[in-house]
């Protein structure tokens, strides 16, 4: 057996995950019975390689021997930018089942490969599938549609897998999402952004239906506007889908990031709001709306239930505050549930597929408008110092006035703050000379001391709203749950004063450190 020279190309596919059982609706789609192709069927075993402290992942890279047959196809991928959908990749035959590490030379993996990581990388777990492929395509394009059925396999955990692979080979991405939608909608699967190699390394680090929080963005210094803003959409999309396990399974932690996921995502579409306008992004603008709407409830009564916990403890003899408690944390099981049942809904499985496919090709990427095409077209360092000036300016306006302001004017000032937060984060690798990166921990330090504060009062507000509406519907049934009530009221706003405070000194603070972004 020769070995080969890698061959690099750009991968782009999508991926649906799905439930064993409906893989036997794909012989009722109309896509495929219209094909005359015979399918093929491989098993394919995927062996991958990696240090203990998974210094080539921790760079974004992976490296797989696979055995078909007889032969050995050594592959080295590489995350494009943070986009879960596009990843750059080198393939070659080897000779045997152990990587050929001379094939690296020219691949992304080239600068890890000290003498000191080629002694160190050994195999970490391997993946078994039994294969299908359906080609698909006519004149103008081709898609290699592939259904993968096995096991992940480290050793001492083995966990079933059941996916769907559809491939570019040619053509546009758009042709590949409508193949895809249509089989998602026959097969009710949901789409899918962890490869096989990050669910290996999710076993082997004991993470699986655990919260995940915000990926760092890395964004290239020459990449346009509109790059970046589908760089940064996708990041924050795969956030909230990365949570939909531990949401599911009822833990608290899981509803809060995919929360977060869903705000950085809403936040995104405000920064770039100048690239968005179409009646697309008008549609998913109302969705996102939606499934906000759907989980604000149990994040809110979740907090709620923290702050009471102790207090029942303190104020046993309170009356009627067992009762109050009780009903709290049985509102918070009820929004949790109602969490829960919108994340399951097909609403939500058509949201996150609607949202992965219009961060790809939606009418916003390919604008008619001279002027939004020239935006999208402008350096995003251009655009992004731009956009930090403007959101600087309007937190430091409305902050000003920090001591007089309403919890109205104060609630607009913490969905501002959030917003040059965000900005900060998703566009911190723009500015990132020492002195820049100093400037920029200082800076969101102060700002996030200034979130914290403001979200605190906005808890407050929120509470005091929840509590006084059991208060009062229980003021002739239950008059000690309607007395335990006022008090807890009183006790939340007794902490708007110390609150205040807190935030309008994070904002003091926050005016003193000078803009990374200059």
């Amino acid at each position: 057996m020769h070995e080969s020279l890698p061959t690099e190309r750009k991968e782009f596919e999508v991926k649906l995950d799905l439930a064993p059982d409906s893989l036997r609706a794909l012989k009722t789609i109309p896509l495929l019975r219209a094909q005359n192709g015979t399918p093929r069927r491989r098993t394919e075993i995927s062996v991958y390689f990696d240090t203990d402290d998974h210094k080539p992942r921790k760079k974004g890279l992976m490296l797989r021997v696979r055995r078909v047959g007889r032969r050995y196809i050594q592959t080295i991928k590489a995350n494009g930018h943070s986009v879960p959908l596009e990843r750059d990749e080198w393939e070659a035959e080897i000779a045997g089942r152990e990587p050929d590490l001379r094939l690296a030379e020219g691949t992304a993996l080239e600068p890890l490969m000290t003498k000191k990581l080629r002694r160190q990388l050994k195999p970490l777990f391997e993946t078994r599938v039994r294969r299908t492929v359906y080609p698909l395509g006519d004149d103008k394009s081709a898609i290699a549609l592939a259904v993968d059925q096995g096991t992940i396999d480290t050793g001492m955990r083995s966990v079933p897998l059941c996916e769907v692979e559809l491939e570019l080979e040619r053509g546009t991405a758009a042709e590949l999402f409508e193949v895809a939608r249509e089989l998602a909608e026959a097969l009710s699967a949901r789409i899918g952004v962890k490869s096989k190699s990050e669910r290996g390394y999710e076993i082997i680090d004991n993470k699986q239906e655990l919260p995940a929080k915000a990926a760092r963005i890395d964004l290239p210094a020459a990449a346009t506007t509109r790059d970046a803003f589908k760089i940064i959409g996708l990041t924050c999309l795969k956030q909230v889908i990365d949570n939909e396990p531990a949401l599911i399974k009822g833990d608290p932690e899981g509803v809060h990031q995919m929360r977060v996921g869903l705000r950085r995502l809403r936040a995104a579409m405000s920064l770039f709001a100048a690239l968005l306008y179409d009646p697309q992004t008008v549609t998913i603008k109302a969705e996102l709306k939606w499934l906000a709407g759907e989980l604000g409830p149990a994040r809110e009564f979740e907090v709620l239930v923290q702050r009471v916990a102790p207090m029942k403890r303190r104020r046993r003899r309170w009356r009627g505050m067992p009762s109050l408690s009780h009903e709290i944390s049985e509102q918070r099981d009820a929004a949790l549930k109602r969490a829960q049942d919108a994340v399951k809904s097909a609403r939500f499985r058509s949201l996150t597929f609607d949202l992965t496919a219009w961060l790809q090709t939606g009418q916003w990427s390919n604008p008619q408008d001279d002027l939004v095409r020239d935006l999208g077209d402008l350096p995003i360092a251009v655009y992004a110092a731009e956009q930090l000036t403007r959101r600087w300016r309007k937190v430091r306006k409305k902050g000003k006035a920090f001591g007089k302001l309403d919890a109205r004017s104060r609630h607009k000032l913490r969905i501002q703050t959030k917003k040059l937060r965000y900005a900060a984060e998703f566009f911190a690798s723009l500015f990132s000379n020492k002195r820049m990166v100093n400037r920029r921990k200082r800076f969101l330090a102060a700002l996030e001391r200034l979130q914290d504060g403001l979200d605190d009062l906005n808890d407050i507000a929120v509470h005091e709203k929840h509590i006084a509406a059991m208060g009062v519907h229980h003021r002739r049934s239950n008059p000690s749950r309607a007395f335990a009530a006022g008090l807890l009221t009183g006790r939340e706003d007794a902490r708007t004063e110390a609150a205040i405070a807190a935030a309008n000194e994070a904002y003091l603070d926050l005016t003193k450190i000078k803009r990374f972004w200059r």
